[in-house]
């Protein structure tokens, strides 16, 4: 087994990208050239300088992930038709939790502007379980096992999971270059917890009581073997930010956010189908302290503000650059990646609000929609297995929906972003004094 490859590894990578506070949620994200509020801290350092007053801000959010997997079917050959072998079947990783994802002190003073945040980059699990995949090659790797006489075959099955958990506690710096012009700078402490395994079974019939066709209860004494990872690790990296005020409307920002390493160690352990010979548990290989680096992301926004400040626009461009995941591994006796990619992605955003200023307190509503790029997971080989289990991915649309209400030092705001893989939901406050 190895654990990035098709067999064993993720195919998919979730990380939060998106800018923290439930404002910027509803407006689908586009807020680098506004970045008017403590979130920007995150989305663009130089907004920072916006600010008149010191306040406090804190954001809770709700994430709800489906993340699609192939579990069973004919993976090369006619199928028989019967039980699991049929054409290939998808099923779905369902998970959901809520973290405190955004804190920050901030504090203005005349031509510069200190804040102090803490947020969380990523909260993800993924897991999946083949339930029976079939070929008609039997000497294929892994090695599938055959009906005697036949070339129906099936593939060992496979039990992954993947969880990532990733936050950053950031001080940033603004400057006020001119009227018109400020610059950003931040630096963050990253703590990076992140969880590899893959499980390899044998086929037997304590395994398959349905028979050679039907579902795999895993039954414990069928484990061939057992890959794991584990990184505990932390580092630093910083941020830069520009926003440029063209004209009392139409503002220009861009971001620059580096990428910390975080060091893996894993190990390969053998099950209880090798014993005898082999004891169960025995350590067949280790690596230890491997490094990767976390994608780099960088991006452009421009936004509009209508003369009497009700109207809000912006757009904004993103590059996340996630195939420095893979790229940054090398290759060992327990990971191979020469054979496997991910896509970087350009993800664009667009959103909008409208302010009832003639209300008291101040309404707004916000809408915003952008696009996720595929970035899964995906191989290199013309292998049929790997192909299966390693799909293209599709583009995800978000849609979002915010609404906000101000008064005079205290700002509270609700959000939604929805597409079919990624949920979620937020609510941010803020104090002013």
């Amino acid at each position: 087994m190895a654990p990035l490859t098709a067999q064993g590894g993720p195919s998919t990578l979730n990380f939060s990208f998106s800018n923290p506070g439930a404002r910027s949620l509803g407006m689908g994200g586009a807020f680098a050239a506004l970045a008017d509020d403590a979130t920007a801290a995150f989305s663009n350092p130089a907004g920072l300088i916006q600010l008149s007053r010191p306040e406090v801000s804190v954001e809770g959010r709700y994430w709800e992930y489906s993340s699609p997997f192939t579990v069973s079917g004919r993976v090369s050959g006619e199928a028989t038709g019967i039980g699991l072998d049929t054409s290939l079947r998808a099923a779905e990783s369902e998970f959901d939790t809520s973290a405190l994802s955004f804190l920050s002190f901030v504090y203005p003073a005349r031509n510069w502007t200190l804040a102090l945040s803490q947020h969380q980059l990523a909260k993800f699990e993924f897991n999946t379980a083949t339930q029976g995949l079939f070929t008609d090659d039997p000497v294929d790797g892994p090695q599938p096992t055959c009906l005697p006489g036949t070339v129906v075959c099936r593939y060992p099955e496979f039990r992954r999971n993947t969880r990532i958990e990733m936050a950053t506690t950031t001080l940033s710096v603004a400057l006020r270059g001119s009227d018109k012009f400020s610059m950003g700078l931040g630096l963050s402490y990253h703590q990076a917890d992140l969880r590899l395994s893959a499980e390899q079974y044998t086929l037997a019939e304590e395994t398959l009581p349905l028979g050679f066709f039907g579902p795999n209860d895993y039954a414990p004494g069928a484990l061939y073997g057992r890959d794991s990872f584990e990184s505990d690790d932390t580092d630093w990296a910083f941020n830069l930010g520009f926003l440029w005020f063209i004209t009392r409307q139409w503002s220009l920002g861009g971001f620059f956010r580096s990428a910390p390493e975080a060091g893996l160690d894993g190990e390969r352990r053998s099950g209880p189908a090798l014993d005898p010979p082999i004891p169960t548990g025995t350590l067949a290989g280790s690596v230890s302290d491997v490094t990767f680096h976390f994608p780099e992301v960088y991006g452009l926004g421009l936004a509009y503000r209508s003369r009497n400040g009700s109207w809000t626009a912006g757009f904004e461009w993103d590059r996340v650059q996630y195939s420095t995941i893979l790229e940054s591994i090398p290759d060992n006796d327990l990971i191979t990646v020469d054979y496997v990619f991910i896509d970087d992605a350009d993800e664009l955003r667009l959103g909008g609000e409208y302010a009832f200023r003639q209300l008291q307190p101040i309404v707004a509503l916000r809408a915003g929609l952008w696009k996720d790029p595929d970035h899964q997971v995906r191989t290199t080989e013309d292998d049929p297995l790997e192909q299966a289990l390693l799909p293209r991915g599709t583009d995800e649309l978000h849609y979002s929906l915010g609404v906000g209400v101000a008064f005079k030092n205290f700002q509270t705001d609700i959000a939604l972003d929805l597409s079919d893989q990624v949920n979620t939901a937020a609510i941010s406050l803020i104090y002013a004094f």
